[in-house]
């Protein structure tokens, strides 16, 4: 892993892919007891969400949802033909902040950290800093 980076590798052309463990594991492996973990996606065609991860058909769900407010051909005028990737990646947004607290990150019972491809599959990454506490 080169520091700062998360590199992924995404297979369709949309998927959630949950990066809970991975981002879990820089915490770790910074040693930080409390602070913020800040996630930044400088990719247009993909987004980074906090949502439901014990049930996969949610995220299902929520790409299907995606696709049937943003649809694929709507005669956009953007040459690359994924002016829907970029609309949907408006909707997730491009960044996070998760708080760290006991050397964790906190998230709620359900709650997982998701990259979102909306025009895969590619190479990705996400740049993440770790901001601790003064104390």
């Amino acid at each position: 892993m080169v520091p700062g980076q998360l590199k992924l590798s995404t297979t369709s052309r949309m998927e959630m892919i949950d990066i809970t463990d991975e981002v879990e594991h820089i915490v770790q492996s910074e040693s930080v007891s409390s602070g913020v973990i800040q996630l930044f996606n400088p990719h247009t065609t993909a987004g980074l969400t906090i949502n439901e991860g014990a049930d996969p058909d949610v995220c299902r769900d929520i790409l299907k949802g995606l696709a049937h407010i943003v649809p694929r051909d709507l005669g956009y005028r953007h040459a690359e033909g994924n002016s829907a990737a970029h609309i949907m990646t408006l909707l997730t947004g491009g960044a996070l902040t998760v708080l760290i607290e006991n050397g964790k990150i906190l998230l709620g019972t359900w709650q997982k950290i998701f990259f979102c491809e909306f025009d895969g599959p590619r190479a990705r990454t996400v740049r993440w800093k770790i901001v601790a506490d003064s104390r």
